[in-house]
C-alpha cells in the first residue's frame, strides 16, 4: 500500500544548506515522518569544513520494500530541498538529472569569500535560471522572511519541510509531523512549529 504512496522506490531526497540552518532536525523530522507510516528510511550525512557555515548535505533513501545504502548514487536523487540557494545548485551538479525537483528557500548565505569581496555570489534571478533549467520542477521560497516573523530563522527549516509536504512528492501531512512533534519537542514549542510548517505549505500552494 505504501509503495503505491511512492513515485520512486526508493525514493532519493536530498536536504541540503550550510551549518547553523537546522539542516540535519529537517531531514530526522522527515524521516521520522515517514518511517511513522511503516517506510524504511536511510539517512546519511556529509558536513562540510566547519560545523556553522560549511556545507551540510542529508541523503535519505525512502523504500517500502527494504533499507538501502545511504548514499544516493550521483545523478540519481528525485528531489533536492535546499535550505539555501546556492546549494542548490551545488547538489544538482553531482546529483540531478531531468527528472528531478528542486525546492529552495532564497535567502542566501554568503561565505567568508564572499564576505572579503574575493567572490560573487550569483543573483537570484540567475539562481533561478540555473535551478530551472537543471531540473523538472521547481520551487522557490523565501523560508527564511517567514521563519524571522516567528521569532527564529531557524525556523526556516520546518517551514521547509511543510512546503516539501505541499509539492506531494512524498505522503507527508499535518497530521504526522504533530505526532512526531509530540514525541521530540516539549509541548510549549509544538504550536510554533506547526505554526512553521503551515506557513510552507501555504508558500508553494498559493
Amino acid at each position: 500500500m505504501e509503495n503505491e504512496r511512492l513515485k520512486n522506490d526508493p525514493y532519493n531526497l536530498i536536504i541540503t544548506g550550510v551549518g547553523g540552518q537546522g539542516n540535519v532536525l529537517a531531514s530526522r523530522m522527515v524521516g521520522d515522518m515517514l518511517s511513522q507510516l511503516g517506510l524504511y528510511v536511510t539517512i546519511g550525512e556529509t558536513f562540510g569544513a566547519s560545523q556553522r557555515g560549511g556545507s551540510v548535505m542529508s541523503h535519505l533513501r525512502i523504500s517500502a520494500a527494504s533499507t538501502f545504502s545511504p548514499q544516493i548514487p550521483k545523478g540519481k536523487a528525485h528531489m533536492i530541498v535546499a535550505l539555501e540557494p546556492t546549494e542548490a545548485i551545488r547538489v544538482l551538479l553531482d546529483y540531478g538529472n531531468p527528472e528531478v525537483g528542486v525546492l529552495s528557500n532564497t535567502r542566501p548565505i554568503h561565505s567568508v569569500g564572499v564576505i572579503s569581496g574575493e567572490q560573487t555570489y550569483p543573483a537570484l534571478k540567475k539562481i533561478r535560471e540555473w535551478v530551472q533549467e537543471l531540473s523538472l520542477n521547481s520551487w522557490f521560497i523565501n523560508a527564511t522572511e517567514e521563519a524571522l516573523k516567528l521569532g527564529n530563522p531557524i525556523f526556516g527549516n520546518i517551514i521547509s519541510v511543510g512546503a516539501l509536504a505541499a509539492t506531494e512528492a512524498l505522503p507527508l501531512d499535518r497530521e504526522c509531523f504533530e505526532s512526531v512533534l509530540a514525541r521530540k519537542m516539549s509541548s510549549d514549542k509544538i504550536a510554533v512549529n506547526l505554526d512553521a510548517f503551515d506557513i510552507g505549505v501555504g508558500m508553494v500552494r498559493d
